[in-house]
Parts: C-alpha cells; structure tokens; sequence
C-alpha cells in the first residue's frame, strides 16, 4: 500500500521517463482519478498540461512546485532521476515534510538515497502505474485548490519579460503544437511559462546537456519526422548564432518552423554567474565584453526567409497568420538586456487567513492553507535582510536556509536548489 491514510498533501512526480515507457495516459488516469497535484521534472513539462499543469520543480523550477515540495507530505516519483538539480546539491533539504516512494526502471539511479527511509520499486511506469490505480486512494481536492490558488497568486509577481514572451507566444499556438527550445535563459522561460492547449503537444527540450544550438536541429528533424508539420522553435540569441547556418536546410526543404528569438542582447546565463560569482565581469557574455549580435531579420531574409524585428512580444499579435500557414519564418523579439530568472526565494509559516505584511526590507505574501511567499528578500551571510536586486537568482555559494525575524516572529526561508 503506497497511499497511507494518513497521508494529506501528496503530490505525484513525473518525469520523462513516463513519456518512455507510454504510461501517460496512465498518469492523467491517476491524476483525474485522486485529484493530487502533478509536478514534472524540466524534461517532463508537457507530460501535464491544460488542467493538470502547476509547475516543475528544482533549479529554476517554478516556484509554486518548489513550494508545494516544501509543503506536502509525501512524493510519489515515477520515471524522474532525481538529479541534482531536482534534489539540489544537499538531498536533507529536499522536500523536508515529506515521505519519498520512487519508481525508476534504471537500478543506477535507485542506487543514489535521496532520504533514509524512501521506498524503491525498480520497475517500468506502467507496472508501477497499474499498481496505483488498483489502489484505494482517497480524493485530494481540498489539498489541489490550495495550490492551485497559491500558483494563481504567484503569477501576479513573476513578472520576468522573457516570461511574459513565452506566455504570450503560447496563447497564440493552435491545440497541441511541437515546441523545441533552445538552451540558455530561454528555455527556463520556456519550462516555466509554457501553456499548452489539449494533451499531445510537445516541448522538446535539451535537459541537464546545456547543447547551446540543439533548438533549430530540433525543430528541422520535428518537422521532417512529422511530413513537414508545422514546429514552433523558440531560442535565445546566443544559442540561435550555433547552428544559423541551419536556415539553408529550413529554406530548402521548405519546412513550416516559426523561429522566435527571444534576443537579450546577452549570454544570460553565463553572464548571470559572471555577475554573481566574477565581480561583473562579463567575458565575452555582453556588449561591454566583446559578444555581439547581428541583425537576424537580414540574415533570415539573405536565405529568402520572411522575417520581422518586434519591439515587444505584444507585436506578435499583428503576425498571428504566419504562425499557421506552411512557410518558414522568423520573429526577433527583443528584451531588456538585463532580464533575470525569477528568483526562487520562499519563506513558510502558518497562517490561517490571508494577509500582507511589509516593511521596508521585507514582502511577504500569505495564502490560507499555510503557505507565505515571499516576493524578492534579498540575502546576506551575515544580515537578515539581503541585497540581491528583484529579479535575480542566488549565487550557488548561498545557504539553503537562512532564518529572518520580522516584528518578533521567526520566518524560515524554505531550501532551495
């Protein structure tokens, strides 16, 4: 019996391995059936979407999945590694309330004990799956909506451009797209923010390989595997510049890839660690270290592509018919050169109704159901209140848990990747 009755806020945790061994429709059946919340791994978003989307987890996951991690009481994992950027470099941290059931077809992987006393079974998802749907498992409804409107608060405050572009290219996609995404800040937007319609779309995404360059290759073998089917490419300038040359392949075979470039200006990530990491010493990463960025419009129509240079994502609403007809394109999007990741700094602490307590060092934002959010606490070694700026993500030398006391009252910032 994996379900005790004890149990009140579990949450199933699927990853890419479900999609292998073909039990997500097994997945959706037990996720309908129980009403538990799904997390996904990075590699796993699209494996729970429309009403089953709430978020996944780990390093630049989204926050309300991290959250819930802190919160729930038990982890069902099917088909997830649990690698070190799920657990994060210290596994006692992971996910502290809770009990740990993990289902992996590879032994190697079950080798490694993320908690003392978590349950293995080394077997395909599918068995795994039949297993707990023979289960007598009670309804979570109660324990989904607090979620569920955690996750709807949340949104208000994760404000990041790169995110806003992402949603707003995935409100303009028809039911059930092929998405392929680039590596770089790009595709932790496109992981974070990522809204797809129905339940047979696909993001393909690079994983934990880090191959600047994978998006358009991506998108040209989805395309070509799918009778030239339409494939929507999103990229970030720097990892677009790897494989350009790959134009010649899209304009010769004609194949319908929407290319966005989601265009900073910057290599994001790497100068995001430059700037916490190297005093601002941006090699190579920015305008003030020697990276450029050509104009691409010129060089998409030098291959006889159509093209357009947007200001603002909320241009795209003015090309919405290049997004279905059966021609390449591509759209240039430009950002703010500083656009972080959001940041993923939570604090917990019961509360039974919701209220909003400031100060001029600290936010906190407080749902009924026990869960606080804290909105851009910056952090220190030394002091309580920090000095990190909105929007920024911690340097990885950063404490997992930190304790703040605002007005007489202990806060504990929860562990993060």
């Amino acid at each position: 019996m994996i379900f005790r009755s004890t149990y009140n806020k579990p949450i199933l945790l699927i990853g890419n391995g479900v999609r292998t061994a073909g039990a997500v429709d097994m997945v959706h059946e037990f996720a309908k059936k129980t009403n538990i919340p799904v997390l996904t791994t990075m590699n796993g978003v699209d494996l729970a979407q429309d009403d089953l989307h709430i978020g996944f987890i780990g390093t630049h996951g989204n926050r309300i999945a991290n959250m819930i991690l802190n919160q729930c009481d038990l982890i069902v994992s099917v088909g997830a590694r649990l690698g070190i950027r799920q657990v994060g470099r210290d596994p006692k941290n992971f996910a502290p309330k809770a009990d740990l059931v993990r289902c992996d077809i590879d032994e190697y992987e079950l080798s490694r004990n993320i908690k003392d006393n978590e349950k293995k079974y080394h077997t395909d998802a599918r068995d795994f799956m039949r297993i707990l749907l023979s289960e007598d498992v009670r309804d979570f409804s109660a324990w989904k909506e607090q979620c569920l409107e955690a996750k709807k608060l949340l949104e208000k405050y994760d404000v990041q451009p790169g995110n806003f572009a992402i949603k707003k290219i995935s409100d303009l996609l028809p039911k059930n797209p092929i998405i392929t995404v680039d590596v770089g800040m790009n595709q932790c937007w496109a992981a974070q923010s990522f809204k797809l319609k129905g339940y047979m779309g696909r993001i393909l995404i690079g994983g934990g390989f880090g191959a600047m360059g994978c998006g358009l290759p991506y998108a040209i073998g989805a395309s070509i595997s799918t009778n030239n089917g339409i494939v929507y490419c999103i990229c970030g300038d720097g990892g677009f510049q790897m494989n350009i040359q790959e134009l010649e392949t899209v304009k010769r075979e004609n194949l319908p890839i929407k290319i966005f470039i989601l265009n900073n200006r910057v290599l994001g990530k790497i100068s995001e660690t430059q700037h916490f990491n190297h005093g601002d010493r941006f090699a190579n990463t920015a305008a003030s270290g020697g990276y450029t960025v050509p104009d691409f419009t010129k060089i998409a129509e030098a291959y006889g592509i159509k093209a357009v240079k947007l200001n603002s994502y909320e241009d795209l609403e003015n090309y919405k018919e290049w997004f279905y007809d059966k021609e390449p394109c591509l759209f240039d999007i430009s950002l703010p050169e500083e656009t972080f990741l959001i940041t993923g700094i939570f604090v917990k602490r019961k509360l039974a109704a919701i209220a909003m307590i400031t100060s001029p060092r600290i936010t906190l934002l407080s749902l009924a159901g026990g869960i606080i959010i804290a909105k851009n606490i910056p952090y220190s070694a030394t002091e309580s209140a920090l000095t990190t700026p909105p929007g920024s993500t911690l340097p990885s030398t950063t404490p997992r848990q930190v304790p703040i006391v605002h007005a007489g009252i202990a806060i504990d910032i929860a562990p993060y990747m």
